[in-house]
């Protein structure tokens, strides 16, 4: 004859809480194959699913670093539920060590530039980690890709794959129907894919991969539950075993095959749609003047003064400071609304993606006189790296424009920064290539308040032209061979600066066309885009003559020229600026002076206002680098400030249940009955015992209870302090004051001895633990509401049996008051 089966603690349904294995079942596991060999497949498949989304990071990333953090991670994740599970941790502690892994590795897996050694964390480390939990999504999806190692890139992939390893792990470990854990693992891959770039990685292998796991996975713990099924039946032949082998076998190759068809199906034959396509990133070009307001001034100031060297600059090259496509009738500017290409700047990663074919160029820049947040370039970047103490504050304030081949450093280029740059120059279509093209189907901002005469004056220049390019070109041959050059300085003919909408239409009106490249310039734009041609204005550098080498760029060598979007040729360059040497003579010039009182009332105030707002951010530069000896300190105390913040929203979870234990054991000691008071105290043990991980039985008596207090925890107090609260709540009479003090103390003295007893991590944990909260002990035993008569004193055996007998009468009362 057998006795009852032992139910091993690997079996599904084994414990009451939802699986798992009990405290003191680490040894039991370790040496349980059967329970190792399911934690094995289990551990795998959650691996495997977990990895098809790490690989998916790839085409985000420039080089290795992110996988050495996701698969850390992984790891790390998988260690965390493992513990979880053997030590039956409660949902708040497993949070608590996966925010302590967080911390501890996250240094040299996701912000290795900032550890010593590689890993050992600073204080910049645990900021970048806590500020990275909040804003690395939003860097990680504004920032150009492929993204570096640095800022807190690195903590989208390490935090997001620890948390669904964790949750993953846990589930399939713990949970009765392991089939959750696909869950978030599915949901990790979609976010990956959301949060990446438009290019895959294996999207075939991963999807094939993915769901073959999902459904071998499935079906091996369905067949576990089956061979427990026929176990129980006392079927166990060997007919069953090759049975299931060979179903296994058959899912197995079903989902292979499932997942390769449904991943060539599902797997995207074009670009693929990405959160990274619709943020709009974190810059506000609003507070940045248009550079082609400070024109006239960067000529008339630095006309022979060196703004910045640059070497390796290739024949025929350009050096580009803005690209402007908005035209709001006082000046040209970037897009700031979000509907232009202008107005597309992602923050500068490790690399640039290429957005054109041409010449491959590597070009040096040292700035000196030129300043500002407009960064020069060459072609359209590919990559940045700077030079010097600021590399790494100009690296991390970098934002670029792939469509317009424009950089902005919002921390400001100063005399002595230098950089060099990876670029690709467009080569140059032929004039048979032109003659074919048609306009670009490009959506720029519609210029506002556009000079009257703009139209019809585009109109008559291109009255002769068929096709766009003929049009460009006659607009740019025309106000280059009819108009005038000046700048307007001393010893000029006399030529106002500005490109607003007046200063425009008395232009175009004149006889003479008199301007230089600010005016031509955003006149042939305004005209052109009359005309249908999409069209914008570039400000920039380049030399009348160049033989290569180390070139030293003046004031003298600014210009601003269009640009004409042509299908399938990209941005065409037309210049319409006459040469310097075509100036007019004194008889042409005098009719414009004659118009000078008329013309110069209105703008000249205009043009003050309009020319302030550079020079503003440079006076607040200087007020804001004045008290540099609080700088640091400021800095240091707001850092501290987040971090003590984030710490304390962190742990608020477990200061609130601390509170609520604390108000519940204060509810208790406050009862209006004397007799619930001294329930209350008890109740206050049998809740310590529930946190400790040792439940009392729910429908035993408080001796019973005290009898498996005293085996747990080796408490010999324990019975004595139950046998005197029955005999004040069912003794005669009330207990007072003092009787519940006595119990009160005699209670905390056994809470303290069974805390004692264990270690102090699993004090801790009591500490915080919900079971108590979630199943109250709700006072088992009160005073029933009946009147038992006073008995006459008796021997202590006398007294054990009538406070037995009351007991019961209490609980038969309690039981018919609720039926």
């Amino acid at each position: 004859m057998t006795g009852p089966r032992v139910m091993d603690p690997h079996e599904t349904g084994a414990h009451e809480s939802g699986g798992g294995v009990p405290p003191r079942a680490l040894s039991r596991v370790l040496s349980d194959g059967a329970t190792l060999r399911r934690w094995g497949f289990d551990l795998a498949a959650v691996a495997i699913l977990v990895s098809c989304a790490i690989v998916g990071f790839g085409p985000t990333f420039a080089g290795p670093a992110y996988l050495f953090a996701g698969f850390g991670a992984l790891l790390l994740g998988i260690a965390v539920a493992v513990a979880g599970a053997i030590w039956r941790w409660g949902a708040l502690i497993v949070a608590a060590a996966t925010i302590l892994v967080y911390v501890v590795f996250g240094g040299a897996l996701a912000a290795p530039a900032t550890t010593i050694a590689g890993f050992i964390p600073t204080l910049d480390t645990l900021v970048q980690l806590a500020t990275g939990v909040v804003f690395s999504w939003k860097q990680y999806l504004t920032s150009l890709a492929p993204l570096s190692a640095g800022d807190s890139f690195l903590v989208v992939p390490y935090l997001s794959t620890l948390v669904v390893t964790v949750v993953t792990a846990t589930i399939a470990l713990r949970a009765r129907r392991s089939g959750w854990a696909v869950l978030p693992a599915g949901v990790f891959l979609a976010f990956v894919i959301a949060f990446g770039m438009t290019s895959t990685a294996l999207p075939i292998v991963q999807g094939a991969v993915f769901a073959a796991t999902a459904i071998a996975w499935l079906a091996y713990r369905r067949a576990l539950v089956l061979r427990q099924d026929s176990i129980d039946a006392g079927s166990t032949g060997r007919v069953s075993t090759m049975r299931r082998v060979a179903a296994g076998a058959g899912v197995l190759a079903i989902a292979v095959a499932i997942g390769a068809a449904g991943s060539a199906v599902a797997a995207p034959t074009g670009s693929r749609y990405v959160l990274r396509d619709v943020i709009i990133p974190p810059l506000d070009l609003r507070q940045y003047a248009s550079p082609l307001q400070s024109f006239r001034g960067l000529v008339r100031d630095h006309k022979d003064d060196v703004l910045f060297t640059v070497s390796g600059l290739p024949d025929q090259g350009r050096v580009r400071l803005a690209t402007l496509d908005a035209y709001d009738g006082i000046v040209y500017n970037v897009a700031r609304d979000g509907t232009g290409a202008s107005a597309s700047f992602s923050r500068l990663g490790d690399g640039i993606a290429a957005t054109t074919e041409g010449t491959p160029a590597t070009v040096t820049i040292t700035l000196d006189e030129l300043a500002g947040v407009w960064l020069p370039g060459v072609g359209y970047l590919t990559s940045v790296q700077y030079e010097g103490e600021r590399a790494d504050e100009l690296r991390r304030s970098t934002f670029y424009n792939r469509s317009s081949g424009v950089a902005v450093v919002t921390a400001g280029l100063r005399s002595g920064d230098s950089y060099t740059i990876e670029t690709v120059v467009p080569a140059a279509p032929t004039s048979t290539e032109l003659a074919e093209a048609v306009a670009a189907p490009f959506a720029l901002p519609a210029p506002v308040d556009v000079p009257e005469a703009a139209p019809a004056v585009a109109g008559e220049l291109a009255s002769g032209a068929s096709t766009p390019y003929e049009q460009a070109s006659a607009l740019a041959k025309t106000l280059s061979e009819k108009g005038f050059f000046s700048h307007g300085l001393e010893g000029d003919a006399y030529s106002r600066s500005g490109h607003g909408s007046e200063r425009l239409q008395q232009m175009l009106v004149a006889d003479d066309w008199i301007g230089d490249d600010e005016q031509y310039a955003t006149a042939m734009a305004l005209m052109a885009s009359q005309l249908g041609l999409p069209s914008r204005v570039v400000m920039g550098f380049y030399p009348e003559d160049y033989d290569g080498g180390t070139l030293a760029v003046t004031g003298d060598d600014l210009h601003a020229w269009v640009e004409v979007a042509f299908a399938e040729l990209g941005w065409v360059t037309f210049d319409p600026t006459p040469p310097e040497d075509q100036v007019p003579t004194d008889q042409q010039t005098e009719p414009q002076k004659e118009l000078q009182p008329q013309t110069l009332q209105p703008p000249p105030p205009v043009q003050e206002n309009v020319e302030l707002p550079p020079d503003i951010p440079e006076d607040e530069g200087d007020d804001d680098d004045r008290p540099g000896d609080a700088g640091p300190w400021l800095f240091i105390l707001g850092m501290t400030a987040a971090g003590l913040g984030i710490i304390a929203i962190l742990l608020a979870p477990f200061f609130a249940i601390v509170a609520l234990k604390l108000r519940r054991r204060r509810l208790r000691r406050t009862r209006p009955e004397a007799a619930d008071r001294v329930s209350g105290a008890w109740d206050e043990a049998v809740d310590t015992a529930r946190d400790l991980g040792t439940p009392l039985d729910p429908g035993g008596t408080r001796l019973e209870g005290a009898a498996q207090l005293s085996a747990a925890f080796d408490t010999p107090t324990a019975v004595a302090v139950a046998e005197r609260a029955e005999a004040r709540v069912f003794g005669p009479g009330d207990p007072d004051d003092a009787d519940v003090a006595a119990i009160w103390t005699d209670v905390d003295g056994l809470v303290d001895h069974m805390r004692g007893t264990v270690g102090p991590w699993r004090r801790l944990r009591s500490r915080v633990s919900l079971r108590s909260l979630r199943s109250p002990s709700g006072g088992r035993g009160r005073r029933a509401r009946t009147t038992i008569p006073e008995a006459p004193e008796t021997a202590p055996d006398a007294q054990d049996t009538a406070s037995g007998t009351a007991s019961d009468t209490a609980s038969g009362t309690d039981e018919r008051d609720q039926s």
